[in-house]
């Protein structure tokens, strides 16, 4: 159970009231990246998020264990390197520490790193006594050479130490065992205290490392320093992200396709079974007509048309993550971000994106500066989300490769991949240009930079990162847009099957926009589609094939071949399509991702611009791509 968000008033709150329920309260801290959230969810049963790189905790999490009859509410606050600056994580942390709530902080240390965490493990020491120190990591440590003697590591901290394997829930019952001793005061903690300079913390922390640590091999980290020589090159570095990318979305459009086609079967299968159900219970037909026509065929749209996408795209994305590469990616691209005046961090947050730009947003508390903070919210939704991919998929292998068959070979696969990525860059250009243009007007500064730690490769666990991309990632994101696409599967119903005279109301709003979506070289019913499609961007399709048709109700078109002549006979061309790929890039958020901005940035004022900013974006980009094909044509 996750019990609060983010606001550290509301976190101490929270906790006082849950703590009313269990016996003790235990603060988890550390370094980022040092396997503390590994420990809270292996403790809790929780699925707080994990992965290889700094920020994933931006806010306390909250959950329950028991151990010999005593329950222990587990928080999990924000990783952080010092208690002494002023980013969010860091306040939270200091202040949730200092708050005098909690019973025992246990500090997880990065066992191969040992020197650099016991500087926040004595800058603990000076705010309370009671803490264990929780070595962590230990199998990482032994495959590089690295010995740890425990004890004096206890005797020279004064506080009670124990080993452990995160991932491995056994080797977690000593740190059990010793929580509840130190709880029980059956332990006593006489932490050996520090004078707060940081220099002194320091060197205070190189002596002790010199006296328990036993280095087999002192070039332990070679190979690490080998593999980055080439991934944080300034040659190879951003050729490869693009390379890795484009692998992503090839296997992401290629497999998907397949488990897509068999849940539309399977929907189709069930569809009238469920309209002779409504029949036999005697529903109006009109009420069978919203249901099906309306509710149901929404709903299963996205589900066939989603799931399989993001069911692939999270998953190989998480062992990105898992193996330490998205640090390597700020790092990359922290030199372009410093020019626009942003914080390299936003590098982040913008590949949190590409799965969901809500989570994105999200994301984005990583983020100390609130300035740079809200440009990375601002230009978040300038990188496709998993809801967009399917349009542009589509339409990238009707109109710019020669599959002629029902699924995706090889090479129209290859074509469309090298389509979407390319469309992919115009969105990730628009976020330099558009964070540029912010840091020089309406949200002035300098970039304060950032540290960034480079963690070590880890072989990605793949087991929990299919469980948990799966379960936390894709149904997360799901469940929301199916809760958003229920009332708007009742609009677009009602929108085409209420009539006015000869025409639906559907038409007329089509026929309002049509002059204006000329400009952009589009249609009015494209225009309305993506409009419809505003509470989720994977009907967007199926609206412009029923407006195409005339029909009552969402169409499911087998086949892109088939989808290639229903657009070709309502006179797409060439420039149509990339028109509505530049457009599903550069258009307003989805309402998910609005209300998250709104809930981030609490104004009104920064979530209306948020709409219109990459909207107008949109709208100047189709009208230049359509006036200069104009003039092409013009001119041959």
């Amino acid at each position: 159970m996750r019990l609060t968000k983010s606001s550290t008033g509301k976190n101490l709150k929270s906790s006082s009231r849950i703590l009313n329920s269990c016996d003790y309260s235990i603060t988890l801290a550390g370094n980022p990246n040092t396997g503390k959230s590994t420990i809270f969810n292996s403790l809790t049963g929780m699925k707080q998020h994990t992965g290889n790189w700094t920020g994933k905790t931006v806010e306390n999490a909250y959950g329950v264990c028991k151990y010999k009859s005593k329950s222990y509410l587990f928080v999990d606050i924000p990783g952080t390197y010092s208690l002494l600056a002023d980013s969010e994580e860091e306040k939270i942390a200091k202040d949730y520490i200092k708050s005098g709530i909690t019973d025992v902080t246990v500090v997880v240390v990065d066992a191969t790193r040992l020197e650099r965490n016991l500087n926040l493990v004595y800058q603990i020491f000076n705010l309370t006594n009671n803490v264990i120190v929780c070595v962590n990591l230990l199998d990482e440590a032994s495959n590089k050479g690295i010995s740890i003697n425990l004890e004096l590591l206890s005797k020279e901290l004064g506080v009670p130490v124990v080993g452990t394997i995160g991932k491995k829930r056994s080797t977690l019952y000593n740190l059990l065992k010793t929580i509840y001793l130190v709880c029980s005061e059956k332990i006593l903690c006489n932490p050996i205290k520090v004078n707060s300079s940081v220099e002194k913390t320091f060197q205070k922390a190189q002596n002790v490392t010199n006296k328990v640590c036993t280095f087999i091999n002192n070039n332990y980290n070679e190979r690490d320093k080998k593999i980055d020589a080439i991934l944080t090159s300034k040659k190879y570095g951003i050729p490869i992200m693009i390379l890795f990318f484009c692998i992503i979305f090839w296997i992401t459009i290629v497999g998907a396709n397949y488990p897509s086609e068999l849940l539309s079967r399977l929907f189709s299968f069930f569809q009238p079974l469920l309209n002779r159900f409504l029949i036999w219970i005697h529903c109006p037909n009109i009420i069978v007509s919203l249901i099906i026509d309306g509710i149901y065929k929404t709903v299963t749209w996205i589900i066939s048309v989603m799931l399989p996408p993001m069911a692939i795209f999270f998953p190989l994305f998480t062992i990105l993550e898992d193996l330490g590469y998205l640090p390597r990616i700020a790092f990359n691209l922290d030199k372009c971000f410093r020019k626009c005046h942003t914080s390299g961090k936003q590098s982040l947050t913008m590949c949190m994106g590409f799965g969901c730009n809500a989570a994105g947003v999200i994301g984005c508390r990583i983020i100390s500066s609130p300035r740079e903070r809200l440009i990375a919210i601002l230009t978040n939704n300038f990188v496709p989300c998993n809801g967009r991919f399917p349009l542009l998929i589509t339409i990238a292998v009707t109109f710019f490769s020669s599959s002629t068959i029902r699924g995706i070979d090889f090479l129209s696969g290859l074509v469309a991949t090298l389509v979407v990525s390319f469309i992919v860059m115009i969105g990730i250009g628009f976020t330099f240009l558009i964070s540029s243009v912010l840091s020089k007007t309406i949200l002035k500064g300098k970039s304060e930079g950032f540290i960034l730690e480079l963690p070590p490769y880890r072989k990605p666990q793949v087991l929990d990162v299919l469980t948990h991309s799966f379960i936390d990632r894709t149904f997360f994101v799901l469940s929301r847009a199916l809760s958003i696409a229920l009332p708007s599967g009742i609009v677009i119903w009602c929108l085409s099957n209420i009539n006015i005279g000869n025409y639906t109301l559907l038409n007329y709003i089509a026929n309002f926009f049509d002059p204006f979506a000329k400009l952009m070289g589009l249609d009015g019913y494209i225009l309305t589609a993506f409009i419809l499609g505003m509470p989720a961007n994977e009907i967007v399709l199926p609206i412009i094939l029923m407006c195409y048709l005339q029909g009552k109700s969402l169409i499911n078109i087998d086949g892109y071949t088939n989808i290639f002549n229903i657009l070709i006979e309502h006179h797409w061309t060439i420039i149509t399509a990339l028109n509505v790929m530049i457009f599903s890039l550069l258009h307003f958020p989805c309402g998910t991702t609005l209300l998250t901005i709104y809930k981030e940035t609490k104004s009104k004022k920064w979530t209306i611009l948020s709409l219109v900013l990459p909207t107008l974006c949109g709208i100047i980009a189709c009208m230049c791509t359509n006036f200069g094909w104009c003039i092409w044509n013009f001119l041959h």
